[in-house]
């Protein structure tokens, strides 16, 4: 969330950055309007209080002189003045409220490095890692693959639950492991993040906190009960509210976690997008990075978990790009957000497989997240970062993309084997 005081004092730049992100200014015009309600009823009650203790005062003195008449007849002016200024204070704190309200509607600002641009044709490439495999065949997709190897099964799948779900057998399931286990351990052991293993259900306060909640709810799976719980869209929300209404001290930061679990999201109003195999499910498995910062350090985390990240496929020997997102595409928390595009024969393009963000204090405003610097400096919100790494399902479809062969069969990278029991390929049968 926006500071409050920091949206009313730069209206005009808050609405600048909103044009920039392709956003329509209305909340911002009903901020202003509920803004300019409080300041009347405040200078009104201010200017009512007055008149009521100047009229104490002269209830005073005529009770002095003796003059009880005319003092009852100032105490009942008095009381209706009392009455006045109890509506003003309860319509301040209903524009008050319809001001927080309306703040947590309003998206981040985009930090200054960010392209400006409508959508996602305004993203511009970094950095490009490897090079594009060469076939002397015609390279299959996943899908193929995967049923050519026995280890794929979207049919009995969608018979089991629905469509958009997928079933990993053999050495696909297996590989999917390795990979967990080889992110974690990469992270862990040479990144330095520390592992968590965070419930798989939250709080509505704890998607409000990172951001889902209220704008997204319509994307997410909500359990049918009184309590109000949520199946999880990310790990990124459980962690991120680890320290919620807190006060960390500044000697804690950076904070480093790692953390797989699966996903769950409800992908409304996406149908028709990457329908076919796994690109895009409704359940789906991550390892997650998440950082909390201090502020004056926080674009240069983003540019280690970004460099983190990427390292799985470098490890993988997989070619890959790095975009930074425009103002047009960047999500609705962030500040800045670098994707990390893997390259997918069978589509001759590069696809998402990581969004690193830095979200500054918007996160950490919302779940309430901060530290306090050392000497007993007045408490000040953190700044939040997360970002995939990477996502298990499009890992898998990357490896089994890459490594196939003209046989059918894929080869299993070198990194992997360990956690793959030495297997050097997957064959059928």
């Amino acid at each position: 969330m926006l500071d409050l005081n920091y949206v009313r004092d730069n209206l005009d730049s808050v609405r600048a950055a909103l044009t920039k992100r392709s956003m329509p200014a209305t909340a911002l015009d009903d901020f202003a309007r509920a803004d300019a309600e409080r300041r009347r009823v405040i200078a009104e009650s201010d200017q009512l209080n007055a008149e009521r203790n100047a009229a104490s005062r002269e209830i005073g003195a005529l009770m002095k002189d003796g003059k009880r008449a005319e003092a009852d007849a100032r105490r009942k002016a008095v009381n209706e003045l009392k009455e006045r200024i109890a509506d003003l204070d309860r319509n301040r704190e209903e524009a008050e409220t319809r001001m927080r309200e309306l703040l947590s509607t309003l998206p981040n600002i985009p930090h200054e490095s960010v392209p400006v641009g409508a959508d996602e044709s305004a993203n511009v490439e970094v950095r490009r890692w490897g090079t594009k495999p060469e076939f002397d065949f015609e390279p299959k997709d996943h899908v193929d693959l995967g049923n050519a190897l026995g280890i794929l099964d979207l049919e009995r799948a969608t018979k089991i639950t629905g469509a958009r779900f997928a079933i990993l057998n053999g050495a696909g399931a297996r590989l999917s492991r390795a990979l967990i286990d080889f992110m974690l351990d990469l992270h862990t052991r040479e990144h330095g993040y520390q592992e968590t293993l965070p419930p798989f259900i939250v709080n509505r306060e704890s998607l409000f906190g990172t951001g889902q909640l209220p704008k997204f709810e319509e994307e997410l799976f909500k359990l049918e009960d009184d309590r109000g719980f949520y199946l999880i869209p990310t790990a990124e929300v459980p962690v991120t509210n680890y320290y919620r209404e807190e006060i960390l001290d500044a000697s804690q930061l950076p904070m480093k976690w790692a953390a797989y679990t699966p996903c769950f999201r409800s992908e409304a109003g996406s149908y028709g997008k990457d329908t076919r195999g796994v690109i895009r499910q409704h359940q789906f498995e991550k390892v997650e990075l998440v950082k909390y910062s201090l502020p004056e350090n926080s674009y240069d985390e983003l540019e280690a978990l970004t460099r983190n990240a990427e390292m799985i496929l470098q490890r993988l020997g997989i070619h890959h790009r790095v975009v930074v997102l425009s103002t047009g595409d960047l999500g609705f928390s962030n500040a800045k957000t670098y994707d990390i595009e893997v390259w997918l024969p069978s589509q001759n393009a590069f696809r998402e497989i990581s969004s690193c963000s830095n979200y500054e204090a918007f996160q950490a405003r919302r779940a309430n997240i901060r530290f306090r610097r050392a000497g007993g400096a007045k408490p000040e919100f953190v700044h939040t970062l997360n970002g995939s790494g990477l996502a298990i399902g499009r890992t898998w479809v990357a490896v089994l993309e890459n490594f196939q062969q003209a046989d059918g069969s894929v080869i299993v990278p070198e990194a992997l084997r360990p956690y793959m029991g030495g297997m050097e390929s997957i064959s059928a049968g």
